[in-house]
């Protein structure tokens, strides 16, 4: 199970996640993961504790049982993850159909490079993903 404080809880913070124009984000056969950082953007919770996840999992996945196992996952997949995320993320994690017939260890893999490359890819407050602000700045 995922810690309350570390996940996001209603429409709103998921339409903020999805919808920011600084949000970086990667997606895979088996999932995209989209991000910001809520310090940068100015959304943080003075009460913060770590990183929020959230995930979507459409009816495209499968039936009830299907989805429901999916999360299950997720969940545990992205718990492993939290001592290695920005305490300042926000983050949703979208299952794709083809996450229905894969195994733990490939959901694994991929969700480790999606995080790596959304969090490459968020955006700085002039646009820029910061794998490009820092590339520029290194010269």
């Amino acid at each position: 199970m995922l810690p309350a404080p570390h996940r996001l809880r209603d429409a709103g913070q998921y339409r903020v996640v999805l919808r920011n124009r600084r949000s970086g984000r990667a997606g895979g056969s088996l999932l995209v993961v989209q991000m910001i950082d809520a310090d940068a953007s100015g959304l943080a919770h003075p009460k913060r504790v770590g990183p929020r996840v959230g995930f979507v999992v459409s009816k495209a996945v499968g039936n009830a049982v299907v989805r429901s196992r999916t999360k299950r996952v997720l969940r545990h997949l992205v718990r492993d993850e939290l001592p290695r995320l920005d305490p300042s993320l926000d983050i949703v994690v979208r299952a794709n159909p083809a996450i229905a017939g894969a195994g733990t260890d490939a959901v694994r893999a991929e969700l480790q490079r999606m995080l790596t490359k959304a969090h490459k890819r968020i955006r700085t407050d002039d646009g820029v993903p910061r794998e490009t602000a820092s590339a520029g700045a290194k010269r």
